[in-house]
């Protein structure tokens, strides 16, 4: 860990969430504020990398498995080890950028916010995989990995993380600021008018692409729903919305964080049975899944965003990022409900972060406070009892 005066840094951020799709790569410049204050982030360029299909279904496997080996666990963790080195040395080369840090998130293949009982303890656990010594070895740099379990070593849900790039970011001294990430699972930060750190709020919404992603898969053997095509020709079924927003979930007070542990391959076949009961055509059942992705995010902005935003600003404004943003159909149900709230619908790109980019960027970011020994996660958001250091660090 360097201790010494404080440089930029050039960190490359890896991303791989819950929809396993794929990698994102981020290579940005991280400096501290002069002379106080938050880190400044820069995103320099990034690369995205679709997974092959068979290491695909490997992930998807390994995340919904009701009964595996440890040796299957134990290989997938190395060969995405090896497919992280990779996607970083092809981004460096092609950007002619040399990376001083890698941050690798890993893939996430379990976790569990809430406790459980478990062998007479109540335990919680989250558990990202992705060997981290193939990539300091690949690339000869140190590598910072497995954010999420001091967060939740300190009492916290361990998710979402992003919400310290947000804030670094995003904060405006006038306007009200909402960052929304649509990946698997879609997240929400709540940057109120000049907030402080201890101000922000963010939490899982619910599903976001999952549920879309894996009825494509049943439905049509594809695996997205290109620019919401399919779900456009389709009709909501708003009994079926009514029916799944009575999930004890949506009522839950944040902090709170949500998986396919929640809304993964058994949720999704209850969603297409309820469907199939009224009749459906299949892409009445696309358009429902985006409907009902709709609904959960206006659901939780009225019911917490909104209060803690309160009367601070006149102006909120709404930042999209994720494949998400890629689905025209989300996009414009998101666009039309929210402005009919009087919140102004944009994504990241209009500040210069790439919708893609953004949570690689966040990890580049969180990587830089753990080389420098600073913590990474924001209580407010977690639920943590107290701001720590976040990750392991592996030495080339």
């Amino acid at each position: 860990m360097n201790t010494g005066k404080p440089k930029p840094m050039l960190v490359a951020g890896v991303m791989s969430g819950t929809s396993a799709d794929g990698v994102d790569v981020a290579i940005c410049r991280v400096s501290p504020a002069l002379p106080k204050g938050a880190p400044r982030v820069k995103v320099l360029g990034h690369r995205s990398f679709a997974y092959d299909a068979k290491l695909r279904a490997a992930v998807l496997a390994a995340m919904d498995a009701k009964q595996t080996s440890t040796a299957e666990l134990a290989r997938l963790s190395w060969r995405l080890g090896s497919v992280y080195a990779e996607c970083v040395d092809v981004t460096a080369h092609e950007l002619k950028l040399k990376p001083q840090l890698v941050a690798c998130h890993g893939q996430t293949i379990y976790h569990q916010a809430t406790a459980l009982p478990y062998l007479g303890q109540p335990v919680r656990c989250t558990w990202q995989i992705g060997e981290a010594s193939l990539i300091a070895e690949r690339l000869r740099v140190p590598v910072i990995s497995d954010f999420r379990p001091a967060d939740m070593a300190a009492g916290g849900q361990a998710a979402p993380l992003v919400p310290m790039l947000d804030f670094c970011l995003f904060r405006h001294a006038t306007k009200n600021r909402l960052l929304l990430n649509l990946g698997g699972i879609a997240n929400v930060a709540v940057l109120p008018a000049g907030c402080s750190v201890d101000g922000v709020m963010a939490f899982d919404t619910g599903p976001a692409n999952m549920i879309a992603d894996v009825c494509m898969k049943r439905l049509y053997g594809r695996r997205f729903d290109k620019d919401g095509a399919i779900a456009a020709r389709g009709k909501v079924l708003d009994g079926v919305v009514a029916k799944l927003m009575q999930a004890s979930y949506f009522s839950a007070l944040p902090p709170k964080s949500c998986g396919r542990e929640e809304f993964g391959e058994a949720f999704v076949t209850r969603f297409i049975a309820l469907c199939e009961r009224e009749g459906a055509r299949k892409q009445d059942i696309l358009a429902t899944a985006i409907a009902f992705t709709t609904e959960t995010i206006l659901d939780a902005y009225r019911r917490f965003c909104l209060p803690h935003l309160g009367q601070r600003a006149r102006t909120t404004e709404l930042f999209a990022a994720g494949g998400g943003t890629r689905n025209a159909t989300l996009v414009q149900r998101l666009h039309e409900s929210f402005s009919a709230l009087g919140v102004r619908v944009t994504t990241t790109e209009e500040a210069g972060v790439a919708t893609e980019a953004k949570e690689a960027a966040a990890f580049a970011l969180m990587g830089w406070l753990t080389w420098r020994g600073l913590p990474g996660n924001v209580p407010s958001a977690t639920g943590a009892t107290r701001p720590v250091v976040l990750g392991k660090i592996t030495l080339a």
